[in-house]
């Protein structure tokens, strides 16, 4: 039974930084592509990071540069380092994966998600 679970959202200032986990089990995890999308209230769902098995990592544009998507196979556990965190940032943040790689665009249709955990950003 795959399960993900994450941690480390919370409430951060304008500029601040988080780094979320995501633990998982179930599956074989090293093989999998794994990722993040968030949404905020009244908004769509966004895909915001994704890493493959070989480690290749695809970002949002809105995230490029600030955020960093990293995996340690060992602990079967997915990060997603967020740095210079902006009020647009605000959303609920889910980790996710699938049995093949979804376009960035479309990793929340993953058949596997986490429940989420909260992230706000204020000034």
């Amino acid at each position: 039974q795959v399960q993900l679970m994450e941690s480390g959202g919370g409430s951060v200032q304008t500029g601040g930084s988080l780094r979320l986990s995501c633990a998982a089990s179930g599956f074989t995890y090293s093989t999998y592509c794994m990722g993040w999308f968030r949404q905020a209230p009244g908004k769509e769902r966004e895909g915001v990071a994704r890493i493959n098995g070989n480690g290749i990592t695809t970002y949002a544009d809105s995230v490029k540069g600030r955020f960093t998507i990293s995996r340690d196979d060992a602990k079967n556990t997915l990060y997603l380092q967020m740095n210079s965190l902006a009020s647009e940032d605000t959303a609920m943040y889910y980790c996710a994966t699938d049995t093949w790689c979804w376009n960035l665009s479309r990793i929340y249709e993953s058949k596997y998600r986490g429940q989420g955990t909260q992230v706000t950003v204020s000034s």
